[in-house]
């Protein structure tokens, strides 16, 4: 078939694309199973480099991401970062510089978190290691003998897990921030040590009530980061 259906298809997608945002603070209610295998059987479907899928996750639910947000916001609290898996960005310059701040001012403004509000800030900050309240913890990571196309493929993984859920009314946000604890997360989890930390996927329900939910953050239009060569 033609024309109606792959407009229908591509409009479908547009509008689960534009429904997808960063929740950052959950309900407790937990995620029922079968949407789960559903959600990561979707995700499973990825495209990556010579067919390898890379990626491997430890998810945890209920009396496990307590616990996992316990031990990691304690740990957070008494050390420093050590050197993560991967490594971080440097500084920011430019474009990247102005959405990075436009992004934060915009949490902080919804949160009614002054700039001088240090404590605040701080408070919001640890809330990345307790997952934002979510039920479910899933902690992609790569192969160390994958080098940097295993992790571009995590990120497409991570993108379509995204999606996924969001197709299936589940709310989500990927968190880099749990990468610069890598040792500690490998630890707690389990993870073997030919394995490298990408992110965290934290998902359950959202809490509509509450303030930082209606956050979100802006996109470049496609004609200022795509180049057409025509001849």
């Amino acid at each position: 078939m033609n024309g109606p259906v792959e407009g229908e298809a591509a409009v479908t997608f547009e509008k689960l694309l534009d429904d997808r945002w960063s929740c950052r603070a959950f309900l407790p209610d937990q995620v029922p199973d079968d949407v789960i295998a559903r959600m990561f059987a979707m995700a499973q479907r990825t495209a990556s480099w010579c067919n390898t899928q890379p990626w491997q996750v430890h998810l945890t639910k209920g009396e496990a991401t307590r616990r996992f947000a316990e031990s990691l916001t304690e740990h957070v609290r008494s050390r420093p970062p050590a050197v993560s898996d991967l490594p971080m960005p440097g500084e920011y310059h430019g474009v990247h510089r102005e959405r990075r701040r436009e992004a934060g001012y915009a949490l902080y403004a919804g949160l009614g978190i002054s700039r001088d509000d240090l404590e605040a800030r701080e408070a919001q900050y640890l809330r990345n290691y307790a997952f934002f309240g979510a039920p479910h913890v899933a902690v992609v990571t790569t192969g160390r003998d994958q080098g940097v196309y295993g992790a571009v493929d995590c990120g497409a993984y991570v993108t379509n897990l995204l999606n996924a859920a969001t197709s299936l009314g589940v709310a989500t946000i990927p968190q880099a921030a749990i990468a610069r604890y890598a040792d500690h997360v490998r630890g707690h989890l389990g993870v073997p040590e030919d394995r490298l930390v990408v992110c965290a996927v934290s998902f359950g329900y959202a809490d509509t009530a509450h303030p930082v939910n209606a956050f979100r953050t802006t996109r470049a239009n496609a004609a200022d980061v795509v180049v057409v060569l025509d001849r």
